[in-house]
């Protein structure tokens, strides 16, 4: 018997260890707290955790607590400011060779076969199909510059990867991303005071035409830039207006519609409006001299109840009763027309097709179906009012023009509205040989309208051609030895950042970048400021002279968002790329990630 008491001592010993509450609280898998503990001891240094790249790691053999998803991607440091940098400088080289007049041409096709051919740096990287996050960044300028002042988006691109890849060598000389990015910011600062310093006056419309030109001419619009410029300015000038002293331009007063067929000098300016629908009915008259026109926004249909009624006729004589009575208000629905002395209604929405025969016998052109936008541009071009109910139309409600004739453009039939009384609406129709002619001419003059209505609005303009880049980097290389501290190597690499617009340019026209920088840098320090690059001469020359200019408030934007976009990019020290969620992954099945979840067998 006393032999098997110290047996019966330790079992007990053992089982009061087991069983025992313990000081720590765990958590069963019910969600409620228990107090037991089943299993060893752990001992203390088993608790002790190693934390690397976002996971806790036992140091004993335990299994690891992942606090991100599993397959997640993550870059820390210098690895990951290095590949932001190499995305940016990528997709500033994919856009580089397209600045400039002598620049060429991108051919994008996607997935299903389209093609798109442009040197317009927002369309480029629109088509792109970028999926690195700091490139899609970089994409984000592009599509920041041409909402905001439409050009200057290849300038903005280009200028963002070349101060990323200046930082970077400052990054290799142990120069901290802060520091370079308030260097950055300094040098901004002083730029836009040069900038404002440095532009110049616009006195008239040469200038304007000037401005037009500059932004053609590094388009493919062939040799016809110059006709294109004298519609440009003539468009701006006739929506142009003034308020409290300032001249407002309202650019998508401008109307740009495209057909294909003929050659770009048949583009024309029309002073109103082209609008993209025939009559409604053959009878109508193809052509409305002295034009009354009624703007209504109903339609000119039987009314649908807001409710679901039937009419039933038990009497076949009734029916026709019923067919005269729906003609009778058709009737009268034209006769309120005619009565306001309209003889041409353009309708923002149906026309019944018994409304249109009433009114081809009255002689009245009806077009239908018109788009909102056009119908605004309408009112501001013919001084009419917009009629949501026909027993408001009045005489004095009515727009005027000159003419309305229906003519055939190309395969389809289009309405001129022409002749009106100073319109504050007018049409650029274009023309050229192929649809990609068309678009990219469009895509031209959409720039060139926004820069010359910036212009008359601000009246002030920089030489173009790499000058104000040239001059702007020599004098901040100057106030780069007034600022003390590592910032000034910042200053230093932004206004060497600069001399990129320059060196692309003479690159992109075949000329030697390094002999036509040092030139121009040569004539900028006798204080030639206005000498850029002669891409027609390949020479360093006066752009003044040569009227190759740029509007003050696009190359400010331009230079603002690259400096902004590459100093949040050189702030980046981690990415974490979430693995992408399958769809044949059951979303109920197993751990879930990020937990540690069960170890293989």
């Amino acid at each position: 018997m006393s032999y098997f008491l110290p047996v019966w001592g330790t079992i007990i010993f053992i089982l009061k260890n087991i069983f025992t509450p313990q000081p720590e609280i765990h958590q069963s898998t019910t969600g409620k707290h228990s107090p037991w503990r089943v299993g060893t001891v752990i001992k203390q240094v088993d608790r002790m955790a190693e934390y690397k790249n976002g996971e806790k790691k036992m140091m004993s053999g335990q299994m690891p607590i992942l606090i991100l998803r599993e397959g997640t991607k993550r870059e820390q440091g210098k690895d990951a400011q290095r590949g932001n940098i190499e995305a940016a400088k990528a997709i500033a080289d994919a856009v580089r060779t397209t600045l400039g007049p002598k620049g060429m041409d991108k051919m994008m096709v996607d997935s299903i076969g389209d093609i798109v051919i442009s040197n317009d740096g927002a369309t480029i990287l629109k088509e792109m199909d970028v999926d690195h996050p700091a490139a899609k960044m970089i994409v984000e300028v592009a599509k920041a510059q041409d909402s905001s002042v439409g050009d200057g988006t290849t300038t903005a691109v280009v200028l963002s990867g070349e101060f990323l890849k200046q930082a970077e060598t400052l990054l290799e000389q142990g120069v901290h991303s802060t520091v370079i990015a308030n260097g950055y910011r300094m040098a901004m600062n002083e730029a836009k005071k040069l900038l404002d310093s440095l532009a110049i006056k616009a006195k008239d419309d040469k200038t304007l035409r000037n401005i037009a030109i500059t932004a053609l001419a590094g388009k493919n619009t062939g040799l016809s830039y110059d006709f294109l410029a004298d519609l440009v300015v003539k468009a701006i000038n006739a929506v142009a207006t003034e308020r409290d002293g300032k001249v407002m331009v309202e650019h998508t007063n401008i109307k740009v519609d495209k057909k294909n067929g003929g050659s770009v000098t048949d583009t024309q300016f029309i002073s109103g409006l082209v609008i993209d629908k025939e009559k409604v009915h053959a009878k109508m008259p193809s052509v409305v001299k002295d034009a009354k026109i009624a703007l209504v926004d109903s339609a000119l249909e039987v009314k649908k109840t807001e409710i679901e009624a039937k009419v039933q006729i038990t009497d076949p004589s009734r029916i026709q009763d019923f067919l005269a009575q729906e003609a009778e208000s058709f009737k009268k629905m034209v006769s309120k027309v005619k009565a306001s002395g309209a003889n041409v209604i353009f309708c923002q929405k149906g026309i019944d097709d018994l409304a249109q025969h009433y009114l081809a016998k009255e002689g009245i052109y009806a077009v239908r179906r018109v788009k909102k936008s056009d119908m605004e541009k309408l009112v501001k071009a013919t001084g009419g009012k917009l009629i949501t109910n026909l027993d408001d139309l009045k005489a004095d409600s009515l727009g005027k023009a000159d003419k309305i004739e229906e003519k055939k453009i190309g395969d389809d039939r289009m309405t001129f509205v022409t002749g009106c009384a100073n319109p504050k609406a007018v049409s650029i129709l274009i023309r050229g040989a192929t649809d990609h002619v068309v678009t990219e001419i469009e895509r031209s003059l959409n720039d060139a309208i926004r820069v010359v209505a910036i212009t008359k609005e601000d009246g002030k303009y920089l030489p173009g051609g790499g000058a104000i880049e040239a001059e702007v980097s020599m004098r901040l290389k100057g106030f780069a030895n007034t600022i003390g501290g590592r910032e000034q190597m910042a200053i230093e690499a932004f206004a060497k950042a600069l001399e990129v617009i320059p060196r692309t340019l003479a690159e992109n026209a075949g000329m030697d970048p390094i002999n036509t920088l040092l030139k121009l840098k040569s004539e900028h320090d006798t204080g030639h400021t206005s000498y850029g690059i002669n891409v027609y001469e390949e020479k360093v020359g006066d752009m003044n002279s040569m009227g190759v200019f740029d509007p003050l408030r696009v190359k400010k934007h331009a230079f603002e968002a690259a400096v902004e976009v590459a100093t949040m990019i050189l702030r980046i020290d981690d990415i974490i790329a979430s693995r992408k969620s399958s769809g044949s992954e059951s979303p109920g099945g197993g751990m879930p990630g990020g937990m540690g979840g069960m170890p293989p067998y």
